[in-house]
């Protein structure tokens, strides 16, 4: 089976009627938990190909993965009204996408917005959430990190050729990412953009820099400990890369001393947010939820 025959594109509706995406790796395997895979801001369900693969086929228990496309990203439609682009709303595509999959619960997977997500998640449908990987986020996000997002987006390169695309992401993350690879760099182009008749294209809707370029950075982010808190009985394991301008060592070891059951992994040479299919990761991850699975099952 190749990698492209590996999935199924799943169409769903919204609450409110916008037509949403995500891809569905794998069958699903009577007592094991699926795997709900939730990217970035700008990024969409192909960011987890290759861990969704490792999950649903090479794991020595496969899941069934499903990897979603917030509105607004990759195949979901754009949203003519930019304010819902913020993370209740997409949480509650996310509720929609499960209930249309008949999925009750499962095992999620955030990268940065993706674990925001899930923090409202836990205050919505908190029994949906049996087991919690956080890439790269956590109840503080460090001004200098969203700063840095700014930046990017609002100079974001217009490169016209997939090797002009991995020159410019090179030249603005190779030195927080020294770990990468030609692959991985390839594969992050890969994700990031989309062919059109007018060449690469970004493949999220424009309007989504304006909810980030509005922001106040020089106020305060409001910290969000009460909703990681409400998470403190389910199997957590909190990676970080080891270069993160958004994540601080210090928010982890806060994070670990409020969450008696989380784990936590520093990845060395990746920065915000680290490649989950790079190295042992992906082994890493799916014994995470082995192990996750099991202490829930002899409870």
């Amino acid at each position: 089976m190749s990698s492209t025959e590996a999935f199924v594109d799943f169409f769903y509706a919204a609450p409110d009627g916008l037509r949403l995406h995500a891809r569905v790796y794998g069958e699903a395997k009577s007592g094991h938990w699926p795997v709900i895979c939730l990217p970035g801001l700008t990024r969409n369900a192909r960011d987890f190909h290759e861990l969704a693969l490792y999950l649903s086929m090479r794991s020595p228990v496969p899941r069934q993965v499903v990897a979603f496309d917030y509105r607004g990203r990759g195949q979901s439609a754009y949203d003519p009204d930019v304010s819902h682009y913020n993370v209740g709303v997409e949480a509650s595509d996310i509720l929609a996408g499960l209930a249309a999959l008949g999925i009750e619960e499962a095992a999620f997977i955030g990268t940065s917005r993706g674990g925001l997500i899930i923090h409202v998640l836990g205050a919505l449908r908190p029994a949906v959430l049996k087991a919690i990987v956080l890439n790269d986020i956590g109840p503080v996000i460090e001004p200098a990190g969203l700063a840095h997002i700014q930046s990017y987006l609002e100079r974001a390169p217009r490169p016209k050729t997939f090797p002009e695309a991995m020159d410019a992401q090179r030249s603005v993350h190779g030195k927080d990412f020294s770990k990468l690879s030609d692959a991985d760099w390839r594969r992050m182009v890969g994700a990031l953009y989309r062919e059109t008749a007018q060449g690469l294209l970004p493949d999220f809707d424009p309007k989504l820099v304006d909810t980030v370029a509005n922001l106040d950075l020089s106020q305060p982010l409001p910290a969000l400990w009460p909703q990681f808190e409400a998470l403190a009985a389910i199997p957590l394991l909190a990676m970080r890369g080891a270069n993160s301008k958004l994540l601080s060592a210090e928010t982890l070891d806060g994070m670990r001393k409020r969450h008696q059951m989380m784990e936590a992994m520093t990845i060395d040479g990746q920065g915000h947010a680290p490649f989950l299919e790079t190295g042992s990761l992906p082994s890493d991850i799916a014994t995470f939820l082995d192990r996750a699975e099991r202490g829930r099952q002899t409870k």
